[in-house]
């Protein structure tokens, strides 16, 4: 292993980012800002709906603290592995290849202590995300895709409500406000919400993306605006010189630069194992549904707590998204998943019109998820000038800009030791 005491990179030195979704858009405007010379490189457009930050239900959320990994989930694996329309839906065939990283998810939040030590590790990436998102979309020139309404979590009744009362004491200890709602509150701030739902929670401070897609090739457009290059292509390695990296190899030659950052989401395990790195990532998939031409839409994004998906109003329709999947890798999309999404919107709004399957638009996206519920941002144990800036499972999009400036401090050498929880060291000895 290599002392990977990061050489500082020095203003105007070149960078390159690999990855054009969220975090690494993100990342490399904020890098431009600090004077440095940046490509970013990717192999498909900045927006694109093969990012998986495209698809994702747009919550910007300061309540999204609470983990996935929880205590007492190693009671639910069994039901996962059965329940082929629960929320979290675990393809048997997948467990040979992620059993080992799957012990961990399940440990890593299997206590109190545990699952309030990654709320606290979230928190920063989360807790002031909407103002730093609005900023961006203003200078994007693209205000109005940001949208500081607030989200509701709905529940069958209050009793439901306060069976979640550990996930809300983690909002609570990490400064989340929220006020509850009762059924006729509910029906003024969600007009058409199903009557199985009696009980809500208010988040005033959230907000959400009304065009994920449209908002990373706006904040792209800016960052070529600022004189960030941008190279199409896909890459195959690295350039490295007595423990330093020197350039990045892609089809069409090699960039040089003196410092590279890796947000190429799942493909971030990959580009890892090629400098022997371990970055054990799995594909955490989700999926949406997006109706178009909808006119009776609720005003405010909404969660059922029960389903484990979220409607939020969007430009380009009614999106409901969410639910996690753990497959084999490059097994196809079970668009099963989606037509259940479809048939939730239904149960959770009854007097909308909603049309068939055929009628809406779908799709499926790689969320790339650690076994610790926790990002991957920080130096590479092995090779000098390589960042990673991966990992953030459905975190993505909501914690581009904290980690853009984590990166930012990171690339010159400064002391950043609220970095540490997602050092890429901690897996130094962990094997999928």
């Amino acid at each position: 292993m290599t002392d990977n005491t990061s050489t500082p990179a020095a203003q105007g030195m070149p960078l390159a980012v690999i990855g054009a979704g969220a975090v690494g858009v993100t990342t490399a405007l904020h890098l431009r800002r600090l004077g440095h010379d940046v490509t970013l490189l990717s192999t498909d457009a900045p927006g694109s709906e093969n990012a998986t930050s495209y698809g994702n239900a747009g919550w910007l959320s300061p309540g999204s603290v609470v983990p996935i990994s929880m205590p007492g989930m190693w009671k639910k694996v069994p039901g996962y592995l059965l329940n082929a329309r629960g929320p979290l839906r675990l393809r048997p065939a997948s467990l040979p290849h992620i059993w080992l990283w799957l012990l961990r998810f399940v440990a890593c939040g299997a206590t109190p202590a545990r699952a309030r030590a990654i709320a606290s590790a979230l928190r920063p990436f989360l807790a002031d995300a909407p103002e730093r998102h609005a900023r961006l979309a203003a200078e994007a020139g693209v205000p109005d895709l940001i949208q500081r309404t607030g989200l509701v979590i709905v529940y069958p009744d209050a009793a439901a409500y306060e069976a979640d009362a550990f996930g809300w004491q983690l909002r609570r200890e990490n400064g989340v406000r929220w006020r509850t709602l009762d059924r006729a509150a509910l029906e003024a701030a969600c007009p058409g919400l199903g009557p199985q739902y009696g009980f809500g929670a208010l988040l005033p401070d959230g907000a959400h993306c009304a065009d994920p897609g449209g908002y990373v090739a706006a904040l792209a457009a800016l960052a070529r605006e600022r004189g960030v290059r941008f190279a199409a292509g896909h890459v195959d390695g690295f350039v490295v010189e007595a423990g330093q990296v020197r350039g990045v190899r892609t089809a069409g030659g090699v960039v040089a630069c003196g410092g590279v950052v890796i947000a190429a989401g799942m493909g971030a395990r990959a580009l890892g194992a090629t400098l022997g790195d371990t970055i054990p990532l799995v594909g955490e998939r989700g999926y949406h549904v997006q109706l178009p031409g909808v006119t009776d839409e609720p005003a405010i994004p909404v969660m059922m707590s029960d389903l484990k998906f979220g409607i939020t109003p969007m430009t380009g329709g009614l999106r409901a998204a969410g639910q996690v999947e753990f497959a084999p890798d490059g097994a196809p999309p079970d668009w099963n998943r989606a037509r259940i999404l479809l048939d939730c919107l239904r149960e959770g709004l009854p007097m909308m019109k909603i049309g068939g399957f055929g009628t809406v638009r779908h799709w499926m996206g790689n969320r790339p998820s650690t076994p610790d519920c926790l990002p991957v941002i920080g130096p590479s144990p092995t090779t000098r000038g390589v960042f990673y800036a991966t990992g953030h499972g459905h975190l993505g999009l909501v914690s581009a800009p904290w980690t853009a400036d984590l990166i930012g401090r990171l690339v010159i050498g400064a002391p950043v030791p609220e970095a540490a929880p997602y050092d890429p060291a901690r897996f130094l000895r962990f094997r999928l």
